[in-house]
């Protein structure tokens, strides 16, 4: 039995429900997405004890990981914060393929970066995010 709280009470009214918690939707700006989901890949680190200790659902933030691995969501850096992250860098005027001959491409400018067919989706969409902030 529903009622309105401002109405008259009826009989027959037996119980009140109240809802603890964040309700509605909040705006996320992108770098805090990015370091909550930077905060579920420390080793240990579970994505429902991440979720709630920032007052949101689970399934809100494994959506938040996706678009993190599809790129769309940039991370945070190690240990977060803003520090410059560096990463080994070999110029070779020509590089020929790896021995299974795959291997992915990014072209960027004059630039083009070749990596191994067996790199993570996940690095590559970070070099791809990399590159564009470059620009």
């Amino acid at each position: 039995m529903e009622q309105h709280l401002l109405a008259e009470p009826e009989a027959g009214t037996l119980r009140l429900e109240i809802l603890e918690g964040p309700t509605g939707r909040r705006n996320w700006p992108d770098d805090v997405k990015g370091r909550i989901v930077a905060e579920t890949l420390v080793p240990g680190a579970r994505v429902v004890d991440v979720a709630r200790r920032h007052g949101m659902g689970a399934q809100h933030l494994s959506t938040w990981r996706r678009l993190a691995r599809e790129g769309k969501i940039v991370l945070a850096g190690d240990s977060f914060t803003t520090e410059p992250m560096f990463a080994a860098l070999e110029v070779a005027p020509d590089i020929s393929p790896p021995p299974n001959g795959e291997f992915v491409a990014i072209d960027f400018g004059e630039v083009t970066v070749r990596l191994p067919g067996d790199v993570p989706a996940r690095r590559i969409a970070d070099i791809a995010h990399a590159l564009r902030e470059v620009r």
